[in-house]
């Protein structure tokens, strides 16, 4: 799947990018659609604006906070906090959880070999 706005039929471009249609420039980020196969792209603070927003591969809508969760590697029992969009704030601010994760057991490796000499 993937793909973005220049995927759609002419007709939805149109009506979906506006007064944007006619003008110059890729405007790639908008109306992106995740892939099931590739890496996922840069997950934002605010998934649902034209400029930012990502698309459920599969289906024609945004993003849950659940999915937008589990994309950062959050496990399921992981609660946030606070409005809808502070939500989504939460997890576009974050570092992946297995990233950190794996970060963090290489420091402990450096600081043990350090320690070691």
């Amino acid at each position: 799947m993937g793909g973005y706005w220049r995927d759609l039929p002419l007709d939805i471009q149109k009506e979906y990018m506006g007064g944007s249609f006619e003008l110059e420039g890729g405007k790639t980020g908008m109306a992106r659609r995740l892939s099931l196969d590739e890496p996922s792209l840069t997950l934002t603070c605010a998934p649902a604006q034209k400029q930012t927003e990502r698309c459920h591969p599969l289906e024609t809508r945004p993003l849950t906070v659940r999915e937008y969760a589990r994309i950062q590697t959050f496990p399921d029992k992981w609660k946030f906090a606070g409005s809808l969009s502070s939500q989504y704030k939460q997890i576009g601010n974050a570092v992946p959880v297995n990233l950190s994760y794996a970060i963090g057991r290489s420091l402990i490796r450096l600081l043990n070999d350090i320690e070691m000499l």
